[in-house]
């Protein structure tokens, strides 16, 4: 079947296009892309419209796996009705099972949105008997993590993710180790660094340095959340020092001036309150009996003790450290989506039409410099040559959007909400979604590296 997308305006960075012309869709890639207007058996007028290829999500967090063995769908459906059409899983050291296994299911059941996936360090720690995070791995227990994190790799891993700052014991040659896994075919290293707000410059040497010693591409994630506090300028001006000495190194951000953990995590161990300057009340508690509150130092001992997993909201970033990190030309957009039985954070349904809504027409960025940072360069990032972009021969996985209505509709007491202003989402030649709403829930594949 033949689709035609004709009237909008393409934007395609990754080809340096920005224009009006038409999109024909065949066999699941771009077939052509012209000013004439091709025969074809459906057609979409974009009339008013932007063309964009499919959003990319470079850090979310996968649904989990259910009691049937299926994928509990709730973030991936979000992650499709705001425009992404592939997501990649396992950041921040964190799988909610073997990373192999899990694009196993996806090939089997399908999924909303192409699903990509990285070895999360944690994981791998704790399968292979570490579970002290604050303690010294022993060889052994390196050993048999190490075996387990070249299968994942092997098995079509993107790379591997760490997050050091919800496993303190990890040291240097820990670390080094685990990223020297990568070395083979060049895959990326990405990173919740071990420190934030005033040393956050040292959590971003740690991370380089494993870059540096072994050759391999680092992602510093959510850098809004990790130097949001006074210190972006500085931590981008790092970053840029890196790269211009020869580190393949870039940061991603999401567009909120809060971030979201879990209240059990390292995040919160003694010393949270004087690093955020801040009291128990910037904390607003997702889930369970106090869920919509904002903490007191009584409930967030109650919550730390009895409901550790609970997802917390913490208000503490700075709007401004937030916008200039998302206007820097070496900082993408991903969402750093959780979401547990439909609660968190709304930057999981609503991170990319926030972005287009209150960072690109506002002025912060460029709608071309916008649409890059959701496609192109996370493609770049995972070396996906045929998708992040509209070329002929390209997967054809693309988002149809009104500049002017996009928004986000997910609130921090109704975080699932679905945007506005998403006309279609097609996923390898399928219409996946329409005005925001599924209408193919099973359009997304697997994909290994």
């Amino acid at each position: 079947m033949k689709l035609l997308i004709k009237n909008g305006l393409l934007v395609d960075p990754a080809n340096r296009i920005q224009a009006k012309l038409n999109l024909l869709v065949e066999g699941g890639k771009v077939a052509l892309v012209t000013t004439d207007i091709p025969e074809a058996d459906q057609v979409i007028d974009a009339a008013g419209k932007v063309v964009a290829p499919g959003f990319i999500d470079l850090h979310m967090h996968e649904d989990p796996i259910g009691e049937d063995g299926r994928i509990e769908r709730c973030i991936f459906d979000a992650m499709l009705r705001m425009g992404v059409t592939t997501a990649v899983g396992g950041n921040c050291g964190i799988n909610v099972c073997d990373p192999g296994d899990y694009l196993d299911i996806v090939d089997r059941d399908g999924a909303p949105v192409n699903v990509a996936m990285l070895a999360g360090h944690a994981y791998f720690r704790e399968r292979a008997g570490a579970a002290d995070k604050y303690a010294k791995i022993t060889p052994e227990q390196q050993a048999r993590m190490n075996i387990d994190i070249d299968r994942a790799l092997e098995r079509g891993c993107a790379g591997v993710s760490f997050g050091v700052r919800y496993v303190p014991g990890v040291d240097r040659d820990e670390l080094w180790s685990v990223a020297a896994r990568c070395k083979k075919g060049g895959k990326l290293i990405t990173a919740h660094g071990r420190e934030d707000a005033e040393r956050v410059f040292q959590a971003v040497d740690e991370i380089a340095q494993a870059g540096i010693a072994n050759s391999i591409p680092v992602q510093i994630s959510h850098v809004g959340s990790m130097g949001g506090f006074g210190q972006m300028e500085r931590l981008l001006r790092q970053v840029d020092g890196y790269r211009a000495n020869g580190l393949d190194i870039a940061c991603d951000c999401y567009p909120y001036f809060a971030f979201s953990t879990r209240i059990g995590e390292t995040t919160y161990d003694d010393g949270w309150l004087d690093r955020y300057h801040c009291d128990y009340s910037v904390l607003l508690l997702s889930e369970g009996k106090y869920k919509g509150q904002r903490c007191t130092e009584e409930t967030f001992y109650e919550m730390r003790r009895d409901f550790p997993r609970c997802i917390t909201v913490c208000y503490v970033m700075k709007e401004d450290e937030v916008r200039l990190a998302l206007a820097h030309p070496n900082v993408l957009m991903a969402s750093d989506g959780l979401l547990d039985n439909g609660q968190g954070h709304p930057r999981a349904a609503g991170a990319f039409p926030r972005f287009l809504a209150e960072f690109v027409r506002h002025g912060d960025v460029s709608l071309f410099d916008g649409v890059a940072k959701m496609t192109s360069m996370p493609a770049e990032r995972l070396k996906l040559t045929r998708k992040g972009r509209l070329n002929v021969g390209a997967d054809a996985d693309i988002t149809i959007f009104d500049p002017e209505k996009i928004r986000d509709g997910a609130t921090f007491e109704a975080p699932i909400l679905p945007p506005a202003g998403i006309d279609y989402v097609i996923i390898g030649g399928k219409i996946a979604a329409k005005d925001c709403e599924i209408v193919d829930p099973d359009c997304g594949k697997a994909i290994r590296f």
